[in-house]
């Protein structure tokens, strides 16, 4: 047997609190969301001002992260690339989402959606960066 890993409703508000904070501090109205290691989803909000459609987006390009194990813009970039057959796997190609990586193991991820796509996932890696920088203080 392998020990794992798993996010805490907690660690959920953490990574929350820090992903807000970031768009709050650039002006931006965005939709967060995180999930667990199945894609399950552990928390999602929308900030006042972000579009309706963001709810639906964010949780999908955090789903795209824990099935890949890779940023959401992986997809994008294969898409922006001609490699179109990336339409018809089970994710979401665009940036905004990131997985949450601890000791090689990915345990969850965080999707934004509601500002451009490098701002979206800016974002999410300050969220991420909240619980990993808490895990292992410098």
């Amino acid at each position: 047997m392998k020990p794992t890993h798993m996010l805490s409703l907690e660690d959920a508000r953490r990574i929350a609190a820090a992903a807000e904070t970031e768009a709050r501090d650039k002006g931006w109205s965005v939709s967060i969301a995180i999930c667990d290691a199945g894609g399950h989803a552990l928390w999602l909000q929308r900030m006042d001002g972000a579009p309706l459609m963001s709810a639906a987006v964010a949780p999908e390009k955090a789903r795209t992260c824990v099935l890949s194990g890779k940023p959401s813009k992986v997809y994008e970039d294969m898409v922006n690339n001609g490699r179109f057959a990336a339409l018809a796997m089970p994710v979401v190609p665009l940036e905004g989402g990131e997985p949450i990586v601890v000791d090689g193991n990915v345990v969850g991820a965080v999707g934004v959606s509601g500002v451009k796509a490098g701002e979206d996932a800016q974002v999410a890696r300050a969220g991420v960066a909240a619980l990993i920088t808490q895990e292992n203080p410098a």
